[in-house]
């Protein structure tokens, strides 16, 4: 390998989540900031956050006057 190109790699980057968890790995920055992980992340905690959406249908329809009174 050619001398002075490659990036140098941190066996021990400190990863932190806007959630407050943190966690180590291997990474060529020594600290990464991320937004979301497994901590927190529906998909692993199996916790849904539903939107409401009641309504929504019956405004698109009185505002585009599809009323079907």
């Amino acid at each position: 390998m050619k001398e002075g190109i490659h990036l140098t790699y941190y066996h021990d980057a400190v990863v932190r989540c806007a959630c407050g968890e943190t966690f180590i790995t291997g990474s060529t920055k020594k600290e990464i900031h991320v937004e979301i992980c497994s901590k927190c992340h529906p998909f692993f905690t199996g916790k849904q956050k539903f939107v409401d959406t009641t309504g929504r249908v019956e405004r698109f329809m009185k505002k585009y006057g599809l009323d079907q009174k």
